[in-house]
């Protein structure tokens, strides 16, 4: 959809540039994210005091992630902030 769209701006080359840029950062953030959140679930469940902060750590990470990784990660943040 977004390439279709592009017929109507004036230079759309920037844009796609741009878009080609912010894609694979976004599926390298959410899986950090995710590795960290695996990491920290591990980490929780076997009891060790580590895992709390790598659940922040992942939290804050996937805040950005619309919509479920911003309603776990608020959660995560609630739950685990002192």
């Amino acid at each position: 959809m977004f390439g279709a769209l592009l017929n109507r701006v004036p230079n759309p080359f920037p844009l796609m540039a741009a878009f080609h840029f912010f894609y694979p950062c976004a599926i390298g953030l959410s899986a950090i994210a995710g590795v960290f959140g695996l990491i920290a679930g591990l980490m929780l469940v076997s009891g060790n005091k580590s895992g709390r902060l790598l659940a922040i750590i992942a939290s804050v990470l996937s805040v950005s992630n619309l919509p479920i990784g911003t309603t776990l990660g608020i959660y995560t943040l609630v739950v685990f902030l002192p």
